[in-house]
C-alpha cells in the first residue's frame, strides 16, 4: 500500500496522522444518517432506567441511576509531562474519568448497558410487563428476572465490554456467553489478550465465558454464529451496532454542563481537544458523534491506539475500513493494551468517522505503563493502562508536522493558551488491587 501512514505504521512506528477527510460540521452532518435525535431518544431511555439501575446497582443512587463520570482537571499531571517531556501542554489538562463509571467501571459502562436496557425495553412493551410510563424498577422484580431468563445476550469482547453486558445482563436475568480470545502465540511473553481477572469477574456473575485462540474478530464471529443459532439470543454487536453508538454519545451531552461548572468556555477563540483511546471503535466513535453534534468545529478529536493494533488509522487511511486488517501489513495485534487489541476496525465506525474525526496518534506499549506511573505519583488517580494511551495526544500534538499543520490550517496556532484539553480515560475501577500493583511495577523497553 502506497500511502506513507500506512508504511509507517506497518514498521510499528509512532505516528501522528491526520485525516484528510475531514469536513467542516456544517458540511457532514447531514450526511451522517445519525442526529441529536437519537442521542435525545438514548437519553431518554436511560432516565426511564434510572429506577431500575439504582436498585440494581445502590452505588448509583448518588447520581439517582445515572451512570457518569467526573470531569476532573489535572494540572500536576500536566507539569509533571512538561517538565518530563518538553512544555507542550498549553491550556488546561483534564481527565474525564470514565475509568470511574459505576456498575462497569469502563467507558463500556456507556454503550454496552444502554445496549443490554434497550434490548431489555423492548422485550418488556412487547411481553406487556411495562409500558413506558411506568416506575421500570419493576424490572429488577422476580416475575421480570423469570421471564428474562428465556433470553440470551452474547458478545465478543477483549474485556470490558463484556464486563458491562454480562454484568448488567445478569442484573437483568438474561443467560449470558461472553466469547473472548486470546493471544495467538502461546509462546509470547505476554499475558492472554483477555485478562484473567476480568474472566474470573464476570465468572463470579453467572456468566458464561468461552474462550477461542484467535483474534478479537474470530471471537466475534464465533459468539455471532453461536447467537444466531438460538432465537431467544440477542448479539451485541461491537463493530456494527447503532444502539451502542448513541450510548457512548450521550456522554457528550452531559459534558455540557461539567465543562460550564468548571469554567470552561469552547467556541472559536477556545478550542476544545479530546483524545480517546480506540479498539474497535465504537466507544470512541460515539462519543466523537456527540461532541461534534454539541460543539462542531469547535471541537477536534484523535483517537491513540498502539502500535501494534492500530486498526482504525488502517482503516481509514486506506478507505478499506473493516475490509483490512493489521495482520495484512504483517502487524501481530498484539498489545498490553488489551482493550484497544483490536486488529480490525468497525467498518460503520470507520465511514461515520471519515468526515469526523481529526486524526490519530499511535504509542509503543512502553508508554501506558509510565503515563499509568505519572498520573498515579501526581494526582493518585489509578486508571488501567489502555486507557493511558490517550496522554499520548495532549503531548505529541505538536511534536509532528501533520499536527502542526492542522493547528495552523484551522487556525488554532494564537489559541492554544485558550485550549481544554480532555483525555478520556476508559478503564480502571475495577482492576484488582494485585493487579493495579503488578501494572505499576511494569516496565517495558
Amino acid at each position: 500500500m502506497d500511502i506513507p501512514v500506512v508504511k509507517q505504521i506497518a514498521k510499528a512506528e509512532e505516528v501522528g496522522w491526520v485525516n484528510p477527510k475531514w469536513m467542516p460540521w456544517n458540511e457532514a452532518k447531514d450526511s451522517l444518517g445519525i442526529s441529536m435525535e437519537d442521542i435525545d431518544d438514548a437519553e431518554a431511555r436511560l432516565l426511564r432506567f434510572a429506577p431500575f439501575i439504582m436498585k440494581c446497582f445502590p452505588e448509583t443512587k448518588e447520581r439517582n441511576g445515572l451512570i457518569e463520570s467526573a470531569l476532573t482537571p489535572i494540572p500536576k499531571m500536566q507539569e509533571f509531562l512538561n517538565q518530563t517531556y518538553g512544555d507542550t501542554i498549553q491550556g488546561r489538562l483534564l481527565l474525564k474519568q470514565d475509568s470511574h463509571l459505576a456498575v462497569a467501571g469502563s467507558v463500556k459502562a456507556r454503550g454496552g448497558i444502554y445496549e443490554v436496557l434497550k434490548h431489555t425495553e423492548d422485550l418488556a412493551l412487547e411481553a406487556g410487563l411495562i409500558t413506558l410510563e411506568d416506575d421500570y424498577s419493576k424490572l429488577a422484580a422476580d416475575e421480570s428476572r423469570e421471564f428474562f431468563s428465556q433470553y440470551t445476550i452474547q458478545v465478543g469482547s477483549t474485556g470490558n465490554l463484556g464486563l458491562s453486558i454480562g454484568i448488567t445482563s445478569a442484573a437483568v436475568g438474561y443467560e449470558v456467553n461472553i466469547s473472548v480470545y486470546l493471544k495467538e502465540n502461546r509462546k509470547m511473553e505476554t499475558e492472554d489478550i483477555v485478562k484473567q481477572w476480568k474472566k474470573d469477574m464476570l465468572r463470579s456473575h453467572g456468566v458464561k465465558v468461552v474462550e477461542y485462540e484467535s483474534d478479537y474478530s474470530e471471537a466475534v464471529k464465533n459468539g455471532r454464529k453461536e447467537s444466531d443459532a438460538n432465537p431467544n439470543s440477542y448479539f451485541v454487536d461491537d463493530e456494527n451496532s447503532k444502539n451502542l453508538f448513541m450510548g457512548y454519545a450521550v456522554a457528550a451531552k452531559r459534558l455540557i454542563g461539567q465543562i460550564e461548572e468548571l469554567d470552561i468556555q469552547v467556541d472559536e477563540e477556545h478550542p476544545l481537544f479530546v483524545y480517546i483511546p480506540c479498539g474497535v471503535g465504537g466507544a470512541p466513535g460515539g462519543v466523537t458523534f456527540g461532541l461534534k453534534e454539541i460543539w462542531g468545529d469547535h471541537v477536534h478529536v484523535f483517537f491513540v491506539e498502539p502500535t501494534q493494533a492500530p486498526c482504525m488509522i488502517l482503516g481509514m487511511a486506506t478507505g478499506l475500513h473493516n475490509q483490512v486488517c493489521v495482520q495484512d501489513i504483517g502487524l501481530t495485534g498484539l498489545t498490553h493494551a488489551d482493550g484497544l487489541a483490536v486488529g480490525r476496525p468497525s467498518g460503520f465506525v470507520g465511514k461515520v468517522m471519515e468526515p469526523l474525526l481529526s486524526g490519530e496518534f499511535t504509542l509503543k506499549d512502553q508508554w501506558l505503563y509510565e503515563y499509568m506511573r505519572a498520573l498515579w505519583d501526581t494526582e493518585n488517580i489509578f486508571i488501567e493502562p489502555s486507557s493511558c494511551a490517550a496522554f499520548e495526544g495532549p503531548l505529541k500534538l505538536t511534536r509532528y508536522a501533520e499536527t502542526r499543520k492542522y493547528i495552523k490550517e484551522h487556525g488554532l496556532e494564537d489559541k492554544m493558551e485558550q485550549s481544554a484539553h480532555i483525555v478520556w480515560a476508559t478503564g480502571g475501577k475495577l482492576v484488582p488491587e494485585n493487579i493495579r500493583e503488578e501494572y505499576k511495577n511494569t516496565y517495558l523497553d
